[in-house]
């Protein structure tokens, strides 16, 4: 009897013990399956920050390029138009190509024209571009990883096709013009300031200033004039850019001669700037024109009509 009772408290035994053991693997389980969603959250807020830094040290290095590019992409413009004695001595002084432009800038206006300051007391544009960053390229690289993120966890394989990843750049690059937009009309308009005669510029005094302006001057959702095309050229240049530069990473890695360090990293983008740029180039300039053309009326006095339709 007594070898009868030890056997069934050892069986006894030896069954609560599996019971015991699968508790605490379903708990520790559950613990893991919850760690990894903060740990997700925690790195796509990290993406978002990172993006809108990067954009924004990217904007300090290369603004005044970007006005010479916005002079450029509106010379068409003001040959095209009814002109005053003004605007037909200012065209006839602009001369043509890049190093051309730069030269007749320096020579004819402030030696910071190109960051658009004037006499270094208004018009400071690099504002208008760091918050363009802070809002358009913040959200549409947060976007981005985040939509990836979410075809990584559908994707059996752990590796997206390409028209995918297209996709996702388009639907980042819509949201990202969306929140940017204001910061980029701003900026436009500062940096045409300069190829304007003088009774005909904004001279707005930075960025927040020319918010302000603009919605008591023109209105509210003028901040959001030209938006469409907006739209368009970010999801192209999105698409183009990140998924590119994913795309050419992956074949670098996969071909076997490179390996993931920075110049892989360097030469991926280098690739897919130079694609961005070649798709969205037509785009930009519609943009560019479309930001820059005022409302038809503010309150009881009148401004320049609108040379395009379909802007807002």
């Amino acid at each position: 009897m007594t070898m009868g009772t030890n056997n069934n408290n050892n069986n006894n035994q030896s069954i609560d013990t599996p019971n015991n053991n699968n508790i605490n693997n379903v708990n520790l389980k559950t613990n893991q399956q919850q760690q990894p969603k903060q740990t997700d959250y925690e790195s796509q807020i990290k993406q978002f920050i990172t993006g809108g830094l990067a954009g924004m040290m990217a904007a300090a290095v290369t603004h005044p390029i970007d006005s010479l590019k916005v002079r450029m992409q509106l010379q068409g413009e003001l040959s095209s138009n009814p002109m005053t004695a003004s605007s037909q001595q200012l065209l006839n002084q602009t001369p043509k190509g890049s190093f051309s432009m730069l030269k007749h800038i320096h020579e004819t206006e402030d030696k910071y024209a190109l960051l658009t300051i004037p006499n270094l007391s208004y018009t400071y544009s690099l504002s208008a571009s760091l918050l363009r960053q802070a809002t358009y390229t913040t959200t549409r690289f947060g976007l981005y990883d985040v939509f990836k993120n979410l075809l990584l966890s559908s994707e059996k394989n752990k590796s997206i096709p390409f028209h995918k990843k297209v996709m996702v750049g388009m639907l980042a690059g819509a949201g990202g013009a969306i929140v940017g937009t204001p910061a980029d009309v701003i900026m436009v308009r500062m940096q045409a300031d300069g190829k304007l005669p003088p009774d005909q510029r904004r001279n707005y005094k930075s960025a927040f200033n020319g918010i302000s302006r603009i919605t008591k001057e023109e209105g509210f959702f003028s901040l959001w004039r030209g938006c469409s095309p907006n739209i368009l050229r970010s999801m192209f240049m999105t698409a183009g850019q990140i998924s590119s530069y994913d795309q050419a990473k992956q074949m670098m890695l996969e071909s076997g001669y490179f390996v993931d360090n920075i110049q892989t990293h360097l030469i991926a983008s280098t690739i897919a700037a130079f694609v961005a740029s070649l798709v969205t180039s037509p785009l930009d300039v519609v943009k560019t024109r479309i930001m820059n053309t005022k409302t038809t009326t503010s309150g009881s006095s009148s401004v320049d009509a609108p040379r395009y339709k379909g802007s807002n």
